[in-house]
């Protein structure tokens, strides 16, 4: 177990001369976040730089979505397989081959000369990044009490979030001045750094009784989710016939009924939908999938926008369009005091809306809208967006029990991934319809705004699944716990001196 005072050299943070001890609450946050920081720096990158991508290898912005797709599909497919490795095989030395892989991925993506090369290379690292995560988060909920959940999950999420923030304008920056296939050698140091900080400081946790391999529920959950989310995001490119894409959903619909069915026949399915009778967790999973959906559409659509509507550069795109992860890292700080002083189930519900409201407000955006503007929207936006992000990712444990943790950390991280899938098929189908409808084949700022709002009315309905979470939902990991009892034995405190004083004020006046 690592201990204060201070770990090894690596593991102490000095500042002004004075070292900072990093215990286990905070070291193995940062040495997770080392994966989502690659997840999520490669990401916003792509997004970014995929006009430029798309006009090198000859394809459309919007096609070239498969690229984007096919990673989140991939991830999906594999996610549900990650619970169960980590218990077999330790979670250390997935979590670490786990990013070798994601690196050979981010090399294919380097050196891909045509969209069928980048597709591959996507999936390659979506295979890494299945693992990679959720076998991280595993490795967190493990590690840290719950009572320190949020503040660790702070920790894990403000690093990531720097790959946001450089991702875009770094991306730019590369794409418009050198060539875009440079842009994924980022993660090869990054990786390098993330597996020796992994095998030194991570204890290796495995299961004493692993369960059995569930791999009858892998194939048919694998199936079902590939089948839909695929069909779903080739749905209106007129890459596929619509019989083949409605064959794909409906063979994946299909799968995923059967899978629902041998789960409930199955002591140890790969995903444990039994899991959803919490009702934090129930509320993090559908409340969740709906929030992802409308918010994971904004890193798609807002750089083409940018680029194809406005007529930025990448370059200029990425430094407007990083402005979120800015409002989102000042957040970061004050998460647990908003989740602790309101409690999750207000804080989520009221949040839900309101970061709907921003989202809403990019289909406002004009190519005569002030880029201070913007800039602003997109800060304050990011600051609300985060803020529910910390909280869904923390309350779906919050019933959680020790021995369901492993289940528990692959139903999320597949459903978060879909959502992801989801909401770029859907702001891209948006756009889609709205130049079939406006009879137009060149991507344009008009035909943005309907997109933005149909993805806005989705994540604010997720606020009706926060609020039927009960009243003292995650107290326990939040803090608010121990507020509310401060709060009434110190009611009860005035309460019973303002009666003695009441008592002695009668005695006195009867001795009157």
């Amino acid at each position: 177990m690592i201990q204060a005072p201070c770990l090894p050299p690596l593991a102490c943070l000095s500042f002004s001369g004075l070292p900072i001890p990093m215990t286990k609450e905070r070291l193995i946050p940062l040495i997770v976040a080392t994966a989502l920081f690659m997840e999520n720096m490669d990401s916003t990158v792509i997004a970014t730089s995929l006009p430029a991508i798309a006009a090198d290898i000859g394809t459309s912005p919007l096609t070239l979505k498969l690229a984007i797709t096919s990673y989140l599909l991939s991830l999906a497919v594999f996610i549900p397989a990650s619970g169960w490795t980590a218990d077999r095989f330790g979670a250390r030395m997935v979590f670490s081959i786990a990013i070798g892989v994601f690196m050979i991925g981010s090399i294919g993506c380097a050196l891909s000369q045509n969209v069928t090369h980048f597709v591959i290379a996507r999936i390659l690292q979506g295979m890494g990044g299945a693992m990679m995560t959720p076998v991280g988060r595993l490795v967190l909920l493990r590690s840290i009490d719950k009572s320190a959940l949020v503040n660790a999950m702070t920790w894990v999420t403000v690093p990531a979030l720097i790959g946001p923030v450089i991702g875009p304008p770094l991306g730019g920056f590369i794409t418009t001045y050198f060539s875009w296939h440079w842009i994924f050698l980022i993660n090869i140091p990054i990786g390098l750094l993330g597996i020796f900080m992994a095998m030194k400081y991570i204890d290796p946790i495995k299961s004493e009784d692993p369960e059995r391999f569930d791999l009858y529920g892998l194939v048919l959950a694998g199936i079902g989710l590939a089948g839909i989310a695929f069909g779903l995001s080739v749905a209106g490119l007129g890459l596929l016939p619509w019989p083949i894409v409605a064959g794909l959903v409906a063979i994946g619909t299909i799968s995923m009924t059967l899978y629902v069915m041998h789960a409930k026949r199955t002591g140890s399915p790969v995903l444990d939908f039994s899991l959803l009778r919490l009702s934090t967790m129930r509320a993090s999973i559908i409340g969740g999938f709906l929030f992802r959906l409308g918010i994971g559409a904004l890193p798609f659509l807002l750089p083409l926008l940018m680029q194809e509507g406005f007529g930025l550069s990448p370059f200029q795109s990425g430094l407007v369009t990083f402005a979120s992860a800015v409002g989102a890292m000042g957040m970061k700080t004050l998460a647990a005091r908003i989740i602790r002083a309101f409690g999750f189930r207000y804080m989520m519900t009221v949040n839900a809306v309101i970061s709907a409201i921003f989202l809403a407000a990019c289909a406002l955006f004009t190519v005569t809208t002030p880029l201070m503007l913007i800039f602003i929207i997109l800060v304050v936006g990011g600051f609300f967006r985060s803020l529910q992000f910390t909280a869904i990712n923390t309350v779906a444990y919050a019933e959680v029990e020790p021995a369901q943790m492993s289940r528990a950390t692959t139903l999320v991280s597949v459903n978060q991934q879909l959502a992801i899938s989801a909401g770029v098929a859907v702001g891209a189908f948006s756009v889609e319809s709205t130049m079939l409808y406006h009879h137009v084949t060149e991507l344009n700022a008009d035909v943005f705004p309907p997109a933005f709002i149909v993805v806005a009315i989705i994540s604010a309905v997720s606020a009706y699944f926060f609020w039927q979470m009960p009243d003292d939902a995650g107290h326990e990991i939040s803090g608010r716990k121990a507020v509310e009892i401060s709060s009434r034995k110190g009611a009860e405190k005035a309460a019973t001196k303002a009666a003695s004083e009441g008592t002695e004020d009668a005695r006195d006046q009867r001795l009157g």
